[in-house]
């Protein structure tokens, strides 16, 4: 039986509750589907921070090293400075294994209505492709002078040809296995005159590989308008890591809730683990009161049994998760009334009930 190794990191907020939530779902459905986990829990984040000073251990990556996958929940505490969570385990993760592909998908599942009146799932069903190494947040600047009048403060976006060319090269390949073969690269390129006008530069060379792909250009303002009066207008769409990071949570909002929405950070050479996780953040307002939606865990999930080639269990997931979503057993970000723990026993039947191949 194939055995994939997977790194478990719940850490902060309801990450706890949606990765239980996943992995029992994903037991459910292994020794159904052929495979098994062999699943590895980390206890990083906030609670080690405060009992040791640190997020993870000095060698952390190097105790992921090995994992075929890692599995995250959220970081973020209400005591603990954003930047110190978010640097000190998840941008940790993600920039020393180089996932420089973040993937996230977005569209409106069955059973769930946009806020956009009229908008259906033929209407909306993106691709969106974030920039996940450098950009704005490339680690790059300082603070000196601090405490006195004139403290400064820099804060230094990177745009690299070789970063650009290969989330660009990523984001034609994507955009061409979709039906609509189509590509929008945002940019703020009148604005930021420098590395933006790169990015535009580089997309028009990648393109000419890419002929079976059509695509255009729109600036990341003008592109929060687009996707709200024009969603039908887009398909696959690839930005910066801070522009693509704000459009995601619009997205998300625009196809029902942020809590149903996945994210894959893909190192596509796999020469590292690649790290999955729900965008939907820590949460803390709901976090304990067994509401927090379990369905952008397990989308994420879906994404992760792609990575690791289990496609027939993926496609069984995500059609149960579908499945309970249009039954109207929905937690209340999505206007319903059930609990995690009801959605994710509902996703369990379903996938034991699944028809999987042999």
């Amino acid at each position: 039986m194939r055995t994939h190794r997977i790194a478990a990191i719940p850490a902060d907020g309801i990450g706890p509750e949606v990765i239980d939530a996943g992995l029992e779902v994903l037991d459910a459905l292994a020794g159904r589907a052929g495979f098994a986990l062999d699943v590895t829990r980390y206890d990083w984040g906030s609670a080690r921070y405060r009992r040791l000073g640190t997020m993870m251990p000095q060698d952390g990556l190097a105790q992921l090293r090995s994992a075929d996958a890692i599995y995250f929940g959220a970081v973020g505490a209400p005591d603990i400075a954003d930047h110190i969570t978010l640097w000190g385990l998840r941008l940790a993760i993600a920039q020393g294994f180089d996932q420089y592909a973040n993937v996230r998908p977005t569209r409106i599942l069955p059973g769930i209505t946009s806020p956009l009146s009229g908008v259906t799932a033929a209407d909306l069903d993106w691709l969106i492709l974030r920039e996940n190494s450098e950009g704005e947040y490339a680690g790059q600047g300082g603070r000196s002078h601090r405490g006195l009048p004139e403290e400064v403060a820099t804060e230094v976006a990177i745009f690299t040809r070789a970063g650009i060319a290969r989330i660009m090269r990523y984001a034609f390949a994507e955009a061409a296995r979709r039906p609509r073969r189509h590509l929008t690269v945002v940019t703020k390129s009148n604005a930021q005159r420098y590395g933006l006008v790169l990015w535009d530069e580089i997309a028009a060379e990648v393109a000419d590989a890419f002929p079976s792909v059509t695509w255009d250009k729109e600036l990341v303002d003008a592109m929060t308008v687009r996707m709200v009066r024009r969603p039908a207008s887009l398909d696959t769409v690839v930005a910066t890591n801070l522009h693509a990071d704000i459009l995601t949570d619009l997205a998300a909002a625009l196809a029902g809730s942020i809590g149903i929405a996945p994210t894959a950070n893909i190192d596509p050479e796999r020469r590292f683990p690649s790290m999955f996780e729900p965008i939907h953040g820590a949460a803390f307002d709901i976090t304990g009161k067994g509401i927090a939606n379990p369905v952008g865990a397990l989308w994420t999930a879906t994404l992760m049994l792609e990575h690791l080639g289990e496609a027939a269990a993926a496609a069984a997931l995500m059609a149960a998760v579908e499945q309970v979503c249009a039954a109207g057993i929905t937690t209340p970000d999505l206007g319903g009334r059930a609990t995690t723990r009801e959605v994710t026993r509902a996703v369990v039947a379903a996938v034991r009930g699944a028809n999987l191949p042999d």
